[in-house]
């Protein structure tokens, strides 16, 4: 997969011009600190919820900026850390099964999660009985993710890192100079005090994470602690009061002296993050790099948040979809494109209106072909596209995208092969269309009547193959015989839709009433969709026979 590079927007000079893809953009800074290679691309989350699609950004903006570097000749590694030694500090209301499906704390094991506040992800068993921990349960629910979607991402578990004595040099020289580590710290966090030491054991006794350490000794790589109470908001998950001693490999570093330490023990040369981070974890995580650690931190981009359905992402209020449950409803170029959008805009993923977001990325793609009058929004195609396709697939003039709504009412359809010239009638397949791009346009027949299905909305309703057993009275059928031979003369199903109109009052009938034959005919129900825009949808001839009852 290579962008077209005939359309370059620096003429080979990132500084003249302003970078048509924000990922090529974010390269260039990667490639202005030299970076030995592979070139290291970093996200990360706690297990703390849902995977949902929240929880995708930073893979795969790092995604986009690692496929253009790969295009530009570069070894890149893109690694994705399960931060799963943090402790569970309350219980999800939602979570997700294997395949990405939400369901709520009823239908799993909840006590499995409710008897072990306190203690890391990874001590903590999986609530479905599947996984060898909760924690191994989320990550595994990421990594099916990106691979739905084709990205080449390297899951890494923070607690095999700590126990594999990854961490073991940078805790020690952040243990060593407690007084630099408090006051690097003080300036970001308050009730930094003298007793504060950035290391939260493992209690041997209890299993929970504690905050207390009593002593240190860097020479033997561990610490002694009292394991006591560990506040949560409001709430207290309690402690059992042992004094023992760890080692580094068991227990973690607090979570603005463990992002720092990864950067290190992973050579991360760009992570992007979310702005809750920008304004808080980032600035402490700069400073403590330079100024406790000696290092250099990675190329930041800091990404607005997007909602869903106009509200915060909350896998507590339930406000989620994960990735698996978007691409029953969308193809994955589609969730790609979301993405590609310019990440420092915030922006709403509405459910109800997907058709919406599937338009625009018809146009960005037509732009691609050079079949869009929009100066910027070809620029910007002809170089994201070929990433927001995938790693696995050309772009190709051949290929056909169906109107998502138009793919809707074919969904009302369940004969396949009604489907096919039903879009051949309305021009959407040439009669040349190669039999791999029908296959393709028609995939998203499947996926429209999911989102139908899933929204309730106008759609939601199934065109019967078979003429029901109805009978009219004399004027409804007059009133019907008059609107086929008005669908006949070739109007379209706006001038169809108004027509309806003028045929009920001219046959002394009720609007309604009139309509409702048309439901009955064609759904057997009494509503439906815009009755004459879905009649002009369908096939001339069909229409013409039912309304005729000639079936």
């Amino acid at each position: 997969m290579t962008a077209d590079d005939s359309d370059s927007p620096t003429d080979g000079d990132p500084g003249t011009e302003r970078r048509a893809f924000w990922a090529e953009a974010v390269a260039d800074e990667i490639e202005a600190t030299d970076p030995d290679e592979p070139i290291v691309i970093k996200g990360g989350v706690s297990p703390s919820g849902v995977a949902h699609l929240g929880n995708f950004n930073e893979i795969i903006r790092g995604y986009f900026v690692a496929a253009v570097l790969r295009d530009r000749g570069h070894e890149v590694r893109q690694v994705f850390t399960s931060d799963d030694r943090d402790p569970l500090r309350k219980l999800p209301r939602t979570l997700a099964d294997r395949d990405g499906n939400l369901v709520g704390l009823g239908d799993v094991d909840a006590g499995a999660l409710g008897r072990n506040l306190g203690k890391p992800y990874t001590a903590i068993p999986d609530p479905f009985g599947e996984a060898e921990s909760y924690a191994a349960h989320f990550a595994a629910l990421l990594q099916a993710d990106a691979e739905r979607l084709d990205i080449p991402v390297e899951m890494l578990s923070n607690t095999d890192l700590y126990e594999e004595g990854a961490f073991d040099d940078v805790i020690g020289r952040i243990l060593s100079d407690l007084d630099l580590a408090r006051e690097v710290l003080g300036k970001y966090q308050a009730r930094i005090d003298d007793s504060y030491v950035p290391f939260n054991p493992i209690c041997a006794e209890c299993g929970k994470i504690t905050e207390t350490v009593t002593a240190v000794d860097v020479d033997a790589g561990s610490v002694e602690y009292r394991c006591t109470d560990l506040e949560v908001g409001d709430s207290t998950i309690e402690g059992c009061g042992h004094e023992g001693t760890a080692t580094f490999r068991e227990g973690k570093l607090p979570w603005r002296f463990e992002w720092p330490a990864q950067w290190e023990v992973l050579d991360v040369d760009f992570e992007p993050f979310g702005k809750d981070h920008a304004e808080g974890s980032w600035p402490s995580g700069e400073d403590i790099a330079r100024n406790v650690l000696g290092i250099e931190p990675p190329v930041p981009m800091t990404y607005e948040w997007f909602t869903l359905d106009g509200e915060a992402l909350s896998s507590s209020a339930g406000n989620v979809v994960t990735v698996s449950e978007l691409l029953e409803l969308l193809e994955p170029a589609v969730i790609r494109y979301f993405f590609a959008l310019d990440p420092s805009k915030a922006r709403n993923l509405d459910l109800s209106r997907l058709d919406q977001l599937v338009d625009d990325f018809d146009r960005f793609e037509r732009a691609y072909f050079g079949e869009v009058d929009d100066e910027e929004l070809t620029r910007t195609a002809k170089r994201a596209y070929p990433y927001v396709l995938g790693p696995d697939t050309e772009p190709d003039p051949d290929r056909i995208r169906l109107p998502y709504t138009f793919a809707a009412v074919l969904g009302m359809v369940e004969d396949r092969q009604f489907r096919e010239r039903l879009a051949r009638e309305e021009g959407h397949l040439e009669p040349d269309t190669p039999d791999w791009a029908v296959a393709e346009a028609l995939d998203r027949v499947e996926k429209a009547r999911a989102w139908a299905e899933r929204m309730d909305n106008e759609y939601n309703y199934r065109l019967q193959a078979d003429l029901p057993d109805i009978e009219f009275d004399e004027a409804t059928e007059t009133a019907l015989e008059e609107l086929a031979s008005f669908v006949e003369a070739g109007h379209d199903g706006e001038e169809i839709q108004g027509e309806m109109y003028e045929i009920a009052r001219q046959n002394d009938l009720e609007v309604g009433e009139f309509f409702e034959a048309g439901y009955r005919l064609f759904f057997d129900e009494t509503q439906g969709p815009r009755l004459g825009e879905f009649l002009g949808e369908l096939e001339r001839d069909f229409v013409v026979a039912r309304l005729r009852r000639e079936e």
